[in-house]
């Protein structure tokens, strides 16, 4: 899986520095209304715009890693043949959501803001670079799920 771990690295490493970026924001905000009683205009929504690439990317990152929510009643009951055929159907489930949901939908939704030309209050940046992480969250999503499958299957292990 040497393409896996660097996807799992490229992915940690975008993780880490929107947090980095986010928390430097957030002080910044905090700093700028209490201590210097001026309140930036754009940090507010700057730090909006970066938990939802926090959020998408990091449900994408929690597939990957399996670290997901998952209510494990039934897979711990079962035959190993079983859950692995469960575990598959699960894999496949979520891959076909994020295809539909993230990727189909979320190409729509980027492609309208850029059409349509909107731009966020604060910063002006199109609304569509703000969006475009969902179908990139999708793709990693898809990927991880058809991932996870092969590892099931090779080694008869859930994910």
């Amino acid at each position: 899986m040497h393409v896996r771990n660097k996807v799992d690295k490229i992915l940690g490493h975008a993780l880490i520095a929107l947090l980095v970026i986010l928390v430097v924001d957030v002080l910044w905000q905090v700093a700028s209304r209490y201590i210097l009683k001026s309140p930036s205009s754009f940090t507010d929504e700057l730090a909006g715009f970066l938990l939802i690439w926090v959020g998408m990317l990091g449900a994408a990152y929690g597939t990957g890693s399996g670290l997901h929510l998952a209510i494990d009643i039934l897979p711990n009951r079962l035959p190993p043949k079983q859950k692995k055929f469960l575990d598959l159907l699960i894999n496949l489930m979520v891959g076909l959501f994020a295809l539909t949901v993230f990727v189909v939908g979320g190409c729509w939704l980027v492609y309208t803001r850029f059409f349509l030309g909107q731009l966020s209050a604060a910063l002006q940046v199109p609304l569509g670079y703000v969006y475009l992480v969902m179908p990139v969250s999708g793709i990693f999503i898809i990927y991880y799920s058809v991932s996870n499958s092969i590892r099931s299957f090779r080694n008869g292990i859930s994910s």
